[in-house]
Order: C-alpha cells, then structure tokens, then sequence
C-alpha cells in the first residue's frame, strides 16, 4: 500500500515581494513590448485598448510587488502609452485631464493587484495557521458517540 506524506513539514512562509528595480524592468520591458506588439497588429491609433492591455500588465506586475514600486509603474507605463501608443509616436504630451485619467487607471491596476496579491497570502497563511490548531481541538468526544458496543 502507498502511502502519501507531504515532503515539506513545516509552514510554508508567505512569498517575498519582488524588488522595486525588478518590477520597474519588467514594467518598462513589458510596456514597450506591448506597445509595440499593439502597434504592429491593431494601429497606434488605438489609446482606450492600449491603457487596457497595460492595465493589466500593471496589475499583473503588482501582483510581486510592493506597495512602493506602485507609483514608479504606473508611470513608466504611461510614458509608453503616451510616447507610443497615440500619435505623433516618440513625442510625450500632456492632455491634462485624458493623462491625468490614464495614470490613475495604471495606478490603481497596480495597486488592486497588489492588494489582491497581500489578501491572497494573509489568507493562505491564516488558513495555514488554524488548520494545526482545528484539528488539535476538535478530538472526538466519546460521550456524543452514544453508547460503546460490545
């Protein structure tokens, strides 16, 4: 008979957040590349599915990062998708409220992934954590059991 034992015996520690110059990288890597990619298949003419494409490219960066890369990634993303992504390309304008409006969008992308992300892990390691001590608690009572056979 086979049986299955876990390999590791003690809590698994919440994972670590990358660190700010990593996810930095990434946003500007990712940003240019995607930029390019939409540039390529759809026009550059195309703002609203651009600030989409890099919304959820900072909310999947935030979801390895801290709270202070938030900021910094959001930024760098919007300097693609306004060097880029609306003509004239290689030109960065400011449209007052229209930038004002993308920033906040990259933002908060980045900030509700890395909520979900601290969310995810508190609940994990909380689940963690009460499962060794439900099952130290809760022992079978001999009395509810009724009475013993014989």
């Amino acid at each position: 008979m086979v049986e299955w034992v876990s390999v590791s015996t003690g809590a698994r520690p919440v994972p670590r957040p990358v660190a700010t110059p990593l996810v930095w990288a990434a946003a500007s890597g990712g940003a240019l590349l995607l930029v390019a990619l939409l540039n390529a298949l759809v026009g550059p003419n195309q703002p609203s599915l651009a600030l989409a494409v890099l919304s959820l490219l900072a909310a999947l960066l935030g979801l390895r990062a801290r709270y202070t890369a938030a900021p910094g990634t959001a930024v760098l993303c919007w300097l693609f998708l306004n060097g880029f992504a609306i003509p004239p390309a290689g030109t960065l304008t400011w449209a007052g409220q229209r930038d004002a409006f993308w920033l906040t969008c990259l933002f908060t992308a980045v900030l509700l992934g890395t909520t979900l992300a601290r969310l995810l892990y508190a609940r994990a390691a909380y689940r963690r954590v009460t499962a060794g001590t439900d099952a130290a608690t809760t022992e079978p009572d001999a009395t509810a059991a009724g009475p013993a056979r014989r």
